[in-house]
């Protein structure tokens, strides 16, 4: 009981802490902007800590498939600072927020070439924004979308490689997805695949079909509104974040596929085994 409720702490005040933490960065946030985060920060501390208090998963997907939900946030807690980091300094005056900014910058560079998802985020803003809104969009499209690439590369590390998720444990299906209902019909191992294939093929295209759907909207979504650094970071964010997590629940659907068709095999081997042994004897 008391390891449950400490680790539910724990987990409840990194989110809020995470949630909060551009405001905490950045200078000159208003009051208002201030109210509306420590609200939000708050109802993420409630959902994470009830979450994990609960001794069965109601939402979270592989809640006893570590390191999968630890990466994750990870990843997205590292956007966030890098991002923070560098926009509360714009003007270079902290060396690492100057350093950051160098490398967002090489980053976004190296991946700004045509038909990429950092072109097409930079395209997304309108003719009239200023060359440095242009140039803060891509350092932090650079940045994030990095972030999420080797976030995605250590994850299909883990499945290939280390045998995610049955290097350290048994997997237990059901309470790892709990809003996978298996008995909704159909054939499992199929379900799982087609919502694997359905994830990953959505992640891959979600950077380019975003900021299409910003530039084709405009006139409904401001792209102009970036200028706001808490605006940027969590849109920027998202972009990349999402898509990447999507991409590594296709995966992990995936894996789990696998692990079932195996089982399945190894039974109806052992089954046909017993079979030909009792006709023979």
């Amino acid at each position: 009981m008391f390891t449950r409720v400490t680790g539910a702490a724990l987990r409840a005040i990194l989110m809020a802490f995470l949630v909060a933490m551009p405001s905490l960065l950045l200078p000159n946030v208003s009051t208002d902007t201030s109210q509306i985060t420590v609200l939000v920060a708050l109802l993420a501390f409630l959902m994470v800590f009830i979450e994990y208090y609960s001794q069965y998963p109601s939402i979270i997907e592989f809640r006893y498939a570590s390191p999968f939900n630890r990466l994750r946030f990870l990843a997205l807690f590292v956007i966030v600072t890098l991002l923070s980091v560098i926009l509360a300094s714009p003007t270079g005056s902290n060396p690492m927020a100057n350093t950051l900014t160098q490398l967002g910058t090489a980053w976004g560079t190296a991946l700004d070439f045509p038909f990429s998802p950092v072109r097409l985020v930079v395209l997304m803003m309108p003719e009239y924004a200023s060359a440095e809104l242009i140039s803060s969009v891509r350092t932090s499209a650079g940045i994030a979308y990095m972030v999420s690439l080797v976030a995605l590369f250590i994850f299909v590390t883990m499945v290939r490689l280390l045998g995610w998720p049955t290097r350290n444990r048994a997997f237990n299906v059901w309470i790892n997805l709990p809003l996978f209902d298996p008995t909704a019909g159909g054939d499992v191992v199929h379900r799982l695949k087609r919502d694997a294939g359905l994830n990953i093929v959505l992640g891959i295209l979600l950077p380019f079909l975003i900021p299409a759907i910003v530039k084709a909207a405009s006139s409904f979504i401001d792209p102009i509104s970036m200028q706001n650094p808490q605006t940027l970071i969590w849109t920027m964010t998202a972009w990349a974040f999402l898509p990447a997590s999507m991409i590594m629940r296709g995966i992990a659907m995936g894996r789990i596929a696998e692990l079932i068709e195996e089982k399945r095999n190894r039974a109806y081997s052992e089954a046909e085994k017993s079979g030909l042994q009792t006709a023979s004897a």
